[in-house]
């Protein structure tokens, strides 16, 4: 399988869908099958299996690795991993049924065991970030429109 690119901004799962909560990521990154599994666990643990997790990501790219002084060539290497290839302003957790404090410091923990930049939101402040970031866009477009019209 080939590597692939992240460029741009995640246009699917940017939208809290589920929980009250989520972990946004802010750069793109693959985030391998066990960097999943240990947030999973450090936001669980630390709301003592309260309210509920919704995982947003999965690990369905592989990846190859040859063993260490191997020689060129000889075909391609065995399955390393599994990764999910996430983009900035993806969502990577939701959670609901917990306080907003808890679900900051539960989610602070797992934003630790991500290999990227990534920030805590409440789905109004999500919604409200996005809103503003549209309104933006279509001011630049109706400023080039009138400034393409002259």
């Amino acid at each position: 399988m080939f590597r692939g690119r992240m460029k741009g901004k995640a246009t699917q799962g940017n939208h809290i869908d589920f929980g009250d909560y989520a972990i946004v990521a802010l750069e793109p990154a693959w985030v391998t099958s066990r960097q999943i599994e240990s947030a999973r666990i450090a936001m669980t643990r630390h709301v003592k299996r309260g309210g509920k997790v919704w995982i947003r990501i999965f690990p369905q790219k592989s990846y190859t690795k040859k063993p260490l002084e191997t020689r060129m060539g000889k075909g391609k290497a065995g399955v390393e991993g599994w990764v999910a290839v996430v983009k900035p302003g993806r969502v990577l957790f939701e959670m609901d049924g917990v306080s907003v404090e808890l679900a900051k410091e539960a989610m602070r923990l797992a934003i630790y065991k991500m290999p990227m930049r990534c920030k805590f939101y409440t789905k109004a402040d999500l919604e409200a970030e996005q809103a503003a970031l549209e309104a933006g866009y279509q001011e630049k477009a109706a400023a080039k429109r009138e400034a393409a019209a002259q």
